[in-house]
């Protein structure tokens, strides 16, 4: 149901009646075994039913998405929404425009996938359609096969119209409206037409001059159905969103391979910093070292990887990753290899180009890892999720203090009118993690921000110091100088995990670990 965009005329081709006669001649009939279920099948069937115990009797919608446009007729990579994924237990490239329904029943709810399936040899798709053509893009399975991986009855997304309006006046529905709008539209469309989206008034309402109701309206007194029903769509997502905060033992455990597959990316982009240092332009050699492994070990990277070379380092979000290395300088590389799960990693190294830190660098350095001591320390259960962010910014707030740099003392900076030591340090120290990158992004405040930290939670911790070359308020020998240092964590019942723990975090053994990489006595 997501909107496509016709070819264009000059890629458009003809084909004769005899060829289309030919193409479908002479191919060996496929199989009948079917896939073994997908690993994450089992997991996903489990958070269903957490979902179908929060809206008993109602219909839940949630799409994959669909392909977006590149450029002109090339689409990028497809990646479903992460709500969808965790559901489905699909990863990599599964499925443009399928979307999961879940029907109320008696005892709970029955889940449908509908999908785009394999079309037969002999159709027009087979080998004219450039987006979805078997010739074009590779064999997609059939409705069996895909039931056979994802655990679900499957149905063609032919269907779906079809089956959404079956006792669509009697069944309330909710939509994750962010994931595809033609998905949105249709939902809406239905509400609508059965009744579901009208104005929410009394007999003695309706017959109110317009006026009146006009001012009703923008007091807040009457609010109409279409944004009834929207903001039950809004606490869908936040619902979906809050399932991710606590992972499963399967969560967990891609998680963990995600940052040991990331660990060996990093020790390769120190490998190859000497070949970074002599081509040039040597933050996209260490871009395309990293991407070169993620695109082997897994999906892609989680997220544009940031190699950030001397002042560079001091832009928060630096992938541009244009500029040339310099021995002297340090290298801030913060990127994750996604699996094919779509289970991302996030980590952070900070490390000297030439494999030995200045004496400032490492006093920079040394101030970032104290602070990130402090902030796993923190991380425990029951401790609330800004607490980690409190314990690491208040040795950052010290050490400034220290150096001279803050113009107030540490503890007016970090008192509720203050903030000054945010100018070195603005982003939060920790966020989830898991499926996206910054992970159960709609979870509520009080859950999230202002909630206790639980066994099975996923974060990061990843405090930095930032002092760019112009900064005159910062000493001369800091200048151009960033350093931060992440690590991903899973709570424990008694503290924390470092996930990971495979890369170094003292500068001494930064320092060892690159002359290893690096065929160098350190």
């Amino acid at each position: 149901m997501s909107e496509r965009q016709p070819e264009s005329p000059s890629r458009q081709t003809s084909f004769s009646d005899a060829f289309r006669a030919f193409i479908g001649t002479g191919w060996k009939q496929s199989g009948s075994e079917l896939p073994a279920p997908l690993p994450a099948a089992g997991p996903a069937a489990d958070r269903r039913r957490a979902v179908s115990a929060a809206y008993p009797g109602e219909r839940i919608v949630v799409p994959a998405g669909g392909l977006k446009i590149r450029s002109n007729d090339t689409d990028y990579r497809f990646r479903p929404h992460s709500a969808f994924a965790h559901l489905t237990g699909l990863g990599t490239d599964r499925e443009p425009e399928a979307v999961l329904v879940l029907d109320p029943t008696d005892n709970g709810h029955d889940a449908t996938l509908y999908f785009k399936p394999r079309a037969p040899r002999d159709s027009e798709e087979f080998f004219a359609d450039t987006r979805y053509g078997e010739l074009w893009v590779g064999r997609r399975p059939t409705l069996d096969e895909m039931s056979a991986l994802c655990g679900i009855r499957c149905a063609s997304i032919e269907d779906l119209s079809h089956d959404l309006a079956k006792n669509a006046d009697t069944t309330a529905i909710r939509v994750l409206r962010a994931a595809d709008s033609a998905v949105t539209a249709a939902v809406d469309a239905l509400r609508a037409q059965d009744g579901q989206i009208q104005d929410q008034q009394t007999q003695d309402q309706q017959t109110q001059d317009q006026q009146t109701r006009d001012e009703q309206i923008r007091d807040g007194q009457i609010r109409d159905g279409r944004e009834a029903a929207e903001q039950r769509d809004e606490e869908l997502a936040v619902m979906l969103s809050e399932l991710r905060l606590v992972k499963d033992a399967f969560e967990i455990e891609q998680l963990r391979e995600a940052c040991a597959r990331t660990a060996e990316a990093f020790e390769a982009v120190v490998a190859e910093l000497p070949e970074a240092l002599r081509r040039g332009r040597g933050e996209r050699w260490i871009e395309g070292v990293f991407a070169l492994h993620a695109r082997h070990a897994g999906n892609a990277v989680g997220y544009d990887t940031i190699a950030a070379s001397g002042d560079h380092a001091c832009t928060l979000h630096w992938i541009r990753n244009d500029g040339d290395l310099d021995a002297d300088d340090l290298l801030l590389i913060d990127a994750g290899i996604e699996l094919d799960t779509l289970y991302t990693a996030d980590i952070t190294r900070t490390m000297p180009i030439s494999g030995q830190f200045s004496d400032a660098q490492r006093e920079v350095y040394e101030a970032v890892l104290e602070a990130q001591e402090a902030g796993l320390a923190a991380a425990r259960p029951g401790v609330t999720f800004s607490e980690v962010h409190r314990a690491a910014v208040t040795v950052l707030a010290h050490r400034l203090e220290a150096w001279g740099i803050l113009p107030v003392s540490a503890e007016e900076s970090l008192g509720d009118e203050g903030g000054q030591h945010r100018r070195w340090m603005v982003h939060g120290t920790s966020h989830h993690l898991g499926l996206d990158v910054h992970d159960c992004a709609q979870a509520r405040k009080e859950n999230y921000k202002q909630g206790p930290l639980r066994p099975g939670m996923i974060i990061t911790v990843e405090p930095g110091l930032y002092f760019a070359a112009d900064d005159e308020l910062v000493p001369e020998r800091f200048r151009g100088i960033g350093v931060r240092i992440e690590d991903d964590i899973v709570i424990t019942e008694i503290g924390h995990e470092i996930l990971s723990d495979q890369l170094p975090r003292t500068s001494r053994d930064v320092e060892r670990w690159m002359a290893q990489h690096l065929g160098i006595r350190a």
